[in-house]
C-alpha cells in the first residue's frame, strides 16, 4: 500500500523525503506532499473545507473500518464552577468494549454534522500567540509519546476552562487517529486502485460534552419480583447533543491544511466567540445569518422596503444558479459575492436603474470590511415563509413569483398561482373567476 499524506503550511519546513518504514514482513512506502506557501493569495483562501470534505470525513467513524484507525481516546472529567480537572483517562480506542465505541462514534459524528457557517465553521488561526493552540495541536499530532500526547491535549483543556464556567460537570474527550481515502476506485479489469494508494490524513478531534443527572424512576426486579425505586447517583454523559467541537487540521481535496481548523457550535448560529478568540485563537467569524441579514440590509438599501414578488424570486434564482454551476463544476472555491456581482444581479433580476455607486455605498455602509465577499450559499434560503393572521404560507424561494400581493374589492390579498387542482381534506375547491 502506498499512502499518500498532503500537508498545506504557511511556514517553512524541510523538505521532506520519501519515507519507507517496515511494519511486520512488509515494507510500506509513505509518498509526502507538501504545498508551501509563504503567504496566502486570494485565490487560496477561498477555498475552504466544503460539505463533501466534512461528508468524507464524517460516514468514516463506523465500526471495524480499516480507513479509520482512531489509536487512542481521552477522556477528561471536568467539576462545574470551579474548572477543576477530576479524572483523566487514555486508552486505545480498541480496547474499548463495542457498545461504548459506539456511543463515541456516534457523538463524533454530531461533531462534524451540520451546515457550514451555521453549525461548523472553518476558522483561521491567528498569527503572533503565545502559546497558540495551533502550535500545541500540532506538537500534540506529532507526539511519539502517550504522555506527551496527553500533556499537550491537558493544555488545551486548561484553555476551556479558564474563559469559560459551566453549571454543571462536563467531559472533554479528545481523539487522535487517521483516516485514509482511496486516490482512485478499484478498476474491475486490473484491479488496480482502491487500498492500493491511499490518501493519509493523521488527525485530533475534540467533543465537550454535558453531563446529566439520572432522573428517579421505579423498576421492577426481577430477581426478587418486587418494584423498587430506581435510584442512581453517577452522573450520565450527554453524548447526543455536544456543547462544541473541533477537527484540527482542516482538510481540503484531501490536503491537511494546519492553518485552519473546523469547529463545530453547539446551535446554530450562535458560535462561542470566547472559545473562538481565546482557546482556539482563531480570527473573528461571520455567521450565514449575519450575511444573509447583511444582504438583505443591501437590498433595501438600493431598492426600497417594497418590491415585487417576481424580482425577489428573481434575485435568489440568480444566485442560486452561481451555487450550482459552482457544484457541478466541483470546484473548491467557494463562490462570493462583491458589490459589483450584487449590482450584477439586480439588473439581470429586473431592477430598475441600478447604479454602480448606491450599490457599492450600500455595501460599504453595511459590511464592516470593505474587503469582505459574502459567500453566495448563506443568502438563499431553504423555504420563505409569509406570514398573515388568516394563515402562514411557506414557498420555495424560486417559486415566489407566483405569490402576488392585490386589492380585491377593497381587501388586500394574497393571490398563489397553481396550475393543477386544489384539495382540501379531500375536497377539490370550487374555481371563482375574478373580474
Amino acid at each position: 500500500m502506498i499512502r499518500k499524506i498532503r500537508f498545506i503550511i504557511e511556514f517553512p519546513i524541510p523538505e521532506p523525503e520519501a519515507v519507507h518504514y517496515k511494519s511486520g514482513r512488509k515494507s510500506k512506502k509513505i509518498e509526502i506532499e507538501i504545498f508551501l506557501f509563504e503567504r496566502y493569495n486570494q485565490e487560496w483562501e477561498m477555498r475552504q473545507m466544503n460539505k463533501k470534505d466534512i461528508a468524507t470525513i464524517r460516514k468514516q467513524f463506523k465500526l471495524d473500518n480499516h480507513l479509520m484507525n482512531i489509536r487512542e481516546i481521552f477522556n477528561v472529567y471536568v467539576q462545574k464552577e470551579s474548572g477543576e480537572i477530576y479524572h483523566h483517562a487514555s486508552q486505545p480506542f480498541q480496547m474499548l468494549e463495542q457498545e461504548a465505541q459506539e456511543l463515541f462514534l456516534a457523538n463524533f459524528k454530531k461533531v462534524l454534522t451540520g451546515h457550514l457557517d451555521a453549525k461548523l465553521f472553518e476558522l483561521k488561526f491567528r498569527r503572533d500567540v503565545e502559546d497558540s493552540t495551533q502550535t500545541i495541536l500540532f506538537e500534540g499530532l506529532r507526539a511519539d509519546t502517550t504522555e506527551d500526547w496527553k500533556e499537550y491535549m491537558l493544555e488545551i483543556v486548561g484553555k476551556m476552562f479558564a474563559h469559560t464556567v459551566y453549571e454543571f460537570d462536563t467531559m472533554v474527550t479528545m481523539i487522535r487517529g487517521e483516516y485514509r481515502k482511496p486516490t482512485r476506485k478499484r478498476e474491475m479489469e486490473s484491479e488496480q486502485g482502491g487500498d492500493d494508494e491511499v490518501y493519509s490524513n493523521e488527525f485530533i478531534l475534540c467533543s465537550l460534552n454535558k453531563t446529566d443527572h439520572p432522573k428517579k424512576a421505579l423498576m421492577f426486579d426481577y430477581m426478587e419480583k418486587e418494584f423498587k425505586s430506581y435510584n442512581v447517583f453517577d452522573p450520565i454523559i450527554n453524548l447526543d447533543s455536544p456543547l462544541s467541537g473541533f477537527l484540527f487540521p482542516a482538510f481540503n481535496d484531501h490536503a491537511a491544511d494546519v492553518n485552519h481548523i473546523l469547529y463545530c457550535s453547539g446551535k446554530v448560529n450562535q458560535p462561542d466567540e470566547t472559545f473562538i478568540e481565546e482557546v482556539l485563537n482563531c480570527e473573528e467569524i461571520t455567521t450565514a445569518q449575519e450575511e444573509k441579514d447583511s444582504f438583505d440590509l443591501i437590498l433595501k438599501e438600493v431598492m426600497g422596503d417594497e418590491v415585487e414578488s417576481r424580482v425577489i424570486s428573481n434575485v435568489y434564482e440568480e444566485i442560486d444558479k452561481i451555487v450550482q454551476e459552482n457544484a457541478e463544476n466541483e470546484e473548491s472555491e467557494t463562490p462570493t459575492l462583491d458589490y459589483r456581482d450584487i449590482e450584477q444581479i439586480l439588473t439581470v433580476s429586473g431592477v430598475e436603474n441600478v447604479e454602480t455607486a448606491k450599490v457599492e455605498h450600500a455595501f460599504k455602509a453595511i459590511v464592516d470590511d470593505e474587503k469582505h465577499e459574502i459567500k453566495a450559499s448563506n443568502l438563499v434560503p431553504k423555504a420563505v415563509k409569509i406570514n398573515t393572521k388568516v394563515a402562514d404560507v411557506t414557498i420555495n424561494p424560486k417559486d415566489l413569483k407566483y405569490v402576488k400581493y392585490i386589492t380585491y374589492q377593497g381587501k388586500r390579498c394574497l393571490l398563489l398561482e397553481v396550475d393543477e387542482e386544489v384539495v382540501v381534506e379531500g375536497f377539490r375547491l370550487e374555481s371563482e373567476s375574478i373580474l
